[in-house]
């Protein structure tokens, strides 16, 4: 019945497929342009996402609970799929652009750092300290891996940017999950997105945008609770502390899980949103939804277990990026480097594959990558340490810990 009431309650609604005139993106490849194409600007950018190497790297990288030993807890790509579900269902139902919400979806944390929010903390703490030009913060860093540093391989074998539409990126940037709104409308100006700061807080241009925005929290409260209780942090007090946050909203008799909260989030959005009200939850659902997540915070997300992982991680991640920054500063110099790879072969290795596909040292290196932009200038300390942080951020969980313990084994 709810989906029937508001079907296409939002039809008429331009969304901007117009964005592609207005891509921040530097001029068109022949990957962005195939003839004969039967996919729309969205639906093209959705399969760019889908077969990019940072989508990939997801299924390796933390959600909640690092290094788990159990199969069935959520890793980040998991996440990002569920994301993926509920946004297209609401976009669906409401009648907006479901192939626009699907690329936004798929591809909001493709910058998220290994180890998850901790991960991000630390990196964010080591470019505050830098001479980089901002914080680091995964919203923005999801948007800088979309713009400069995922490629795919063209017709004529060359590899190119992925070039997105406006639309998908300025959604990416903009999905905030950990934010609270009673209700979301698009912001109406177009802006340069790359000029946007962490501390803007800038509501997505599309209402496709602001789906993924709420669904990003649908999508994993529930879940994180479900894997809380699989890993042993919560048990069947934390059970009845959160089935009475639930009854204190929402009468019915209905058992709290992550079936009914999503199932119910998800008809109460879509009944209660229009464009003259923005997309919105009920009062009741609102504040159901912020008490549960403030009880996720404080029994979850803040324990002590996760607390002291963060050492490990800040460790971890802090030895990698001085190892990094004694590579990238030996490129130059082939005794030096020869040192570094005799120390770290696998590590050197893949980070000088990695500044030669994108500094300006390097452009004429590799005629595959030619018309890939070239974000690293490595004889500055800014591009030098860019690049360091940039490598990290793409790393797998497993691929930093297994880094991490050959760089300190003999």
């Amino acid at each position: 019945m709810a989906s029937n009431f508001c079907a296409n309650r939002f039809a008429g609604v331009a969304t901007v497929e117009g964005s592609v005139k207005w891509n921040n993106a530097i001029a068109r490849s022949d990957l962005y342009s195939r003839p004969g194409d039967i996919r729309s600007h969205f639906a093209r950018d959705y399969t760019r996402i889908l077969h990019c190497t940072a989508y990939r790297r997801l299924k390796h990288k933390t959600q909640v609970f690092f290094d788990t030993n159990n199969d069935h807890v959520c890793t980040r790509i998991e996440h990002v799929n569920h994301v993926n579900s509920i946004s297209k269902t609401i976009a669906v139902a409401v009648g907006l652009n479901s192939e626009l919400a699907d690329a936004i979806s798929l591809g909001h944390d493709l910058g998220h750092a290994p180890f998850g929010h901790k991960g991000e903390d630390v990196l964010n703490d080591i470019a505050k300290k830098l001479s980089v030009s901002e914080r680091f913060w995964h919203e923005g860093n999801s948007l800088r891996f979309v713009d400069n540093i995922e490629v795919l391989e063209s017709p004529s074998n060359e590899y190119c940017n992925l070039n997105l539409t406006y639309a998908v990126r300025d959604g990416i940037l903009c999905h905030w999950g950990e934010t609270d709104e009673r209700e979301i409308f698009p912001r109406n100006e177009l802006v340069d997105l790359k000029n946007v700061a962490r501390d803007d807080r800038l509501l997505p241009y599309t209402w496709e945008g602001c789906v993924v925005r709420i669904a990003d929290k649908i999508a994993y409260l529930g879940r994180d609770i479900e894997d809380a209780f699989n890993v042993g942090i919560l048990d069947v007090e934390h059970k009845r502390d959160l089935q009475e946050i639930f009854n204190r909203h929402i009468a019915g008799g209905e058992c709290l899980n992550n079936t009914v909260l999503i199932h119910s989030f998800i008809l109460n959005l879509c009944s209660n949103s229009s464009p003259d009200v923005g997309i919105k939850l009920s009062d009741d659902y609102y504040y159901l939804m912020k008490d549960v997540k403030s009880y996720c915070y404080e029994h979850i997300y803040k324990h002590e277990k996760l607390e002291r992982y963060k050492k490990f991680v800040e460790h971890v991640i802090c030895v990698l990026f001085d190892i990094l920054s004694d590579i990238v500063d030996a490129w130059k110099n082939m005794e030096d480097e020869s040192k570094i790879k005799k120390n770290y072969p696998q590590l050197s290795s893949d980070f000088f594959d990695y500044i030669r596909r994108y500094s300006l040292q390097h452009a004429e290196a590799e005629p595959a990558w030619k018309k890939i932009r070239k974000i690293y200038d490595l004889e500055t300390e800014m591009g030098k340490e860019q690049a360091c942080l940039d490598f990290i951020s793409g790393m797998t969980d497993k691929y930093a810990i297994s880094m991490f313990k050959k760089a300190i084994s003999f």
